[in-house]
């Protein structure tokens, strides 16, 4: 089965957005056997030997404030919380190294340079650039610790919300196995022995509402493994993210769809976590984005978004802050 050139790309690359992606290829930068490829829908098959001619990376001393629309939920002198929208890279990337959140956040705070990692000022987690939703970010070097921490012994609580192809079953549990770097496609995350370099990753799900070809999931993570939903719920729970060009969620890895969603449907939508000075609890969520409010009812259309919150709190009990 041929693939769409920007869809290929974008297995193999998923740093980065799909608009970045056409400005490659309309650029001219995505070749095969050396000659350009300039149309973003050229059909191709999947394993055709396209190569893309990346930027090199500015260096960390010319990272530049960029002025970009922040979506603040809360700020204060040690913290900076954001509702990060999908397309919006974290931080600066091969290809990426203007228009990342880090360079937003270098326009918004003018001292945040220097705060931990040199290229991800501030940047205690991530999320990745198609997934929305709740990012905190440290302004001080003790908050940074403080979070990094945190983070490190996984104790902040990360709610996130997946819509997905097919309908779970069991309808709730837990999805256990350890992830690592694939050693066939090493843009990908995989399920690996640990033995053999996988990490322990546990994710906690339940189904809030289902359709006739999808489901709404409300998703806990235990770990923050890269890609550990994404993986977890296509290799464990067959049920890919919708619009996941990675995990078999497009037009091209699942039976033909009457709609398909623009990015992977996936939004970190609650953050708790302790304030990295006062330490006292604090949690955040994010509303849905306008995609996803227009995905629901074409995918789910019984589904009623104002009874969210009460699904999602029989879902996962109130339990103690972090």
């Amino acid at each position: 089965m041929k693939t769409r050139l920007d869809l290929l790309l974008a297995a193999r690359h998923p740093d980065l957005s799909r608009s970045r992606l056409k400005s490659y290829i309309e650029q001219g930068r995505v070749t095969l056997a050396g000659v350009p490829l300039l149309k973003p829908a050229a059909q191709l098959d999947p394993d055709a030997p396209v190569v893309l001619d990346l930027p090199p990376p500015v260096p960390p001393d010319q990272l530049v404030p960029l002025d970009l629309p922040l979506t603040i939920l809360y700020e204060d002198p040690y913290i900076l919380v954001i509702d990060k929208p999908p397309g919006l890279v974290v931080h600066p990337a091969p290809g990426h190294d203007q228009d990342t959140l880090v360079n937003a956040l270098l326009a918004h705070c003018h001292d945040l340079q220097g705060i931990g990692n040199v290229l991800r000022p501030g940047i205690v987690h991530r999320l990745d650039a198609d997934t929305s939703g709740c990012l905190v970010v440290a302004k001080t070097e003790s908050a940074f610790l403080s979070l990094s921490a945190q983070f490190a012994a996984h104790t902040p609580r990360k709610t996130y919300l997946a819509l997905c192809w097919g309908i779970p079953s069991p309808p709730s549990g837990t999805l256990s196995a350890p992830l690592g770097r694939s050693p066939v496609n090493r843009k990908r995350q995989a399920i690996l022995p640990v033995a053999d370099g996988g990490r322990p990753a546990l994710t906690r799900y339940a189904t809030l509402a289902t359709g006739p070809s999808a489901s709404l999931l409300a998703l806990r993570i235990e770990t923050g493994r890269t890609h550990q939903i994404r993986v977890h719920l296509s290799a464990l729970l067959h049920c890919p993210i919708c619009g996941d060009p990675l995990y078999g969620g497009t037009r091209e890895t699942v039976p033909p769809r009457p709609f398909m969603p623009p990015r992977q449907m996936l939004h970190a939508y609650a953050l708790a976590l302790r304030h990295p000075n006062a330490n006292t609890p604090l949690a955040f969520r994010s509303p849905l984005p306008h995609d996803f409010l227009e995905a629901l009812p074409r995918l789910l259309p019984d589904f009623d978004p104002a009874t969210l919150p009460d699904r999602l709190a029989a879902a996962f009990p109130a339990s103690p802050p972090p």
